[in-house]
């Protein structure tokens, strides 16, 4: 029997940040490898405990069942949660996604802007004015991330 193939989440914004790192701690101590962070991890962190959205609306917005948001819900609290109990960094790409809009990244100051009127090109970055901008895409698994562009 052929499993069923996995559906694309939606991720309505991508995260201003590539991870975070432990701080404190021994010096003598070995730092454990870092925690991936999937982007559909982030997103359902995102809707729920940021921007207060109920599991079923989260799941609307990204474009899954309720069950299967729970369960990318559920993965990324424990995820945190190791990182937090060992100590460990986390940095968050890759994942089945795909953007609800153009999304382009700056190769100077490394900020990333939305383009969500196709009609109207970005040529330069919002932040730094810098023209060296490139679009984002979400390269669908294959664990790039968010740096991967076209």
């Amino acid at each position: 029997m052929v499993p069923r193939s996995k559906t694309p989440r939606k991720v309505s914004k991508p995260p201003i940040i590539k991870g975070f790192k432990p701080y404190g701690g021994n010096i003598g101590d070995r730092n454990p490898a870092a925690i991936n962070l999937l982007l559909e991890e982030y997103e359902a962190l995102r809707l729920c405990d940021y921007d207060h959205f109920n599991h079923g609306e989260a799941a609307e917005m990204m474009g899954v069942s309720r069950p299967t948001f729970t369960r990318i819900y559920a993965s990324a609290l424990k995820k945190i949660a190791k990182s937090f109990v060992n100590g460990q960094g986390i940095f968050i790409e890759g994942g089945h996604i795909y953007f609800d809009s153009r999304w382009c990244q700056c190769h100077v100051c490394e900020c990333r802007f939305s383009n969500p009127t196709v009609k109207e090109e970005k040529d330069r970055c919002p932040l730094c004015n810098s023209p060296e901008i490139s679009a984002m895409t979400s390269e669908l698994d294959t664990g790039c991330g968010l740096n991967a562009c076209i």
